[in-house]
């Protein structure tokens, strides 16, 4: 027979479903519920979480402003590695689970807790992204995933629960929302009910980071972006931490309706599922890093990057970010942005982010060997040779097919 359950770390949003797991929590398990919301620039005033935490007579609160962690040590190593889920994801949701989970496994050694709690569902893939990081931080702890145990398995069973117990239930609660979102400094999340058929196009009034594009300036604007060691340090000349880039790039992107996307992608427990996305800032930065790459990486190495990126992105959608295998493809991608510096100019004009130029101390690019003029470093006869030994195979089996017909 396990141990009973003494203290537990909830991941709390003060909203309804965390609220009525706070309360499910202690009538269940008969367990003290610490609170831990974090501050990972979702743009949402999080003091609310606390009121709503202490008139539930939580004793332990914490709030904690993880922006800046969150964008240097999560953000910013997985864009190195260019990281597109599917082709076309840049993984806001799935980067920011990791921190949450180690900085709740962090509280429950400060605390003495022996049990942690979150709200995701048994369907999604949040369940398994936070539960992985937890046992990989802390082998011992106890899990508890309440959509997983209790009987609460709709809307109206939730509210009457609250009602039932005097749970404050904001106003706008009680109807049924037409989506669930999920934001963060990196990007919004758009997802279920009003957007379960994917053939139905978004509403416009949906979006909150960023304008229509065809409503966005009919002038296009210009942005520099410098790179230090294939991380964004600057922004038009000013010098910015991570996080306060990270808002301007949004900003920016936003006002000229960049980083939006609607899919549908695979998730990692078996189903299919639409979601639409506004990654503005996000979507910048990637086309920028990318256009500085072009110059910086030799071949072999970019390539080789290329398809080392798939996997990397697969790993941090799963939830493995604390996994060996991702530690060790970090240290190939980090090793590849050694050389990464220089500054892109990119020009932003009605939904695109194109680059418009680049340059670097660690460039490879050299006019003298790329040009189609006359030049004195490039024997172009050379090419023969090349192109014959690399047609030599070609050349025997079609000499061999032509022999056996």
């Amino acid at each position: 027979m396990s141990e009973p359950v003494r203290k537990i770390v909830l991941a709390y949003s003060g909203g309804l479903d965390t609220s009525v797991i706070l309360h499910w929590l202690r009538e269940t398990y008969k367990a003290e519920v610490v609170t831990f919301t974090a501050d990972l620039g979702q743009g949402e005033e999080l003091e609310p979480a606390r009121a709503k935490a202490q008139s539930m007579g939580v004793n332990e609160i914490f709030i904690d402003d993880l922006r800046e962690e969150f964008v240097r040590d999560f953000v910013f190593p997985m864009f190195r590695a260019n990281a597109l889920y599917e082709g076309t994801y840049l993984l806001g949701t799935s980067i920011a689970r990791p921190l949450i989970a180690k900085r709740q496994i962090e509280i429950a050694i400060e605390t003495g807790a022996d049990a942690v709690a979150h709200g995701a569902t048994g369907k999604g893939n949040d369940q398994i992204r936070f539960e992985l990081g937890y046992y990989a931080l802390k082998p011992d702890i106890k899990v508890i995933a309440p959509w997983r145990e209790w009987d609460l398995n709709s809307r109206t069973r939730l509210l009457e629960y609250a009602e039932a117990r005097q749970i404050p239930i904001a106003k706008d609660k009680r109807g049924e929302a037409p989506y669930s979102t999920d934001a963060n400094l990196l990007h919004i999340s758009y997802e279920g009910k009003a957007l379960e058929d994917p053939w139905v196009e978004a509403d416009e009034d949906m979006y909150t980071r960023s304008i229509a594009p065809e409503k966005a300036p009919n002038t296009p604007q210009y942005v520099e972006i410098e790179f230090k060691s294939g991380d964004p340090v600057a922004v038009d000349g000013i010098r910015l931490s991570p996080s306060d880039l990270l808002t301007r790039l949004n900003e920016l992107g936003g006002k000229h309706g960049i980083g939006r996307l609607d899919i549908v992608e695979n998730r990692f427990v078996g189903m299919k599922s639409r979601g639409v996305y506004e990654t503005p800032g996000g979507t910048v930065l990637f086309v920028a890093r990318r256009g500085l790459e072009t110059l910086c990486l030799d071949r072999g190495a970019m390539h080789q990057k290329d398809e080392l990126m798939p996997r990397y992105a697969e790993l941090v959608y799963n939830g493995f970010w604390f996994s060996p295998e991702r530690k060790m493809l970090q240290a190939a991608i980090d090793e590849s942005q050694k050389l990464v510096n220089g500054v892109v100019r990119l020009k932003l004009f009605k939904g695109l982010a194109s680059v418009v130029g680049r340059k670097s101390p660690n460039s490879l690019y050299d006019a003298d060997y790329a040009t189609f003029e006359a030049d004195t470093v490039y024997d172009q006869k050379d090419a023969e040779g090349f192109i014959k030994l690399n047609a030599l195979r070609l050349r025997i089996a079609a000499l061999k097919g032509s022999q056996s017909r």
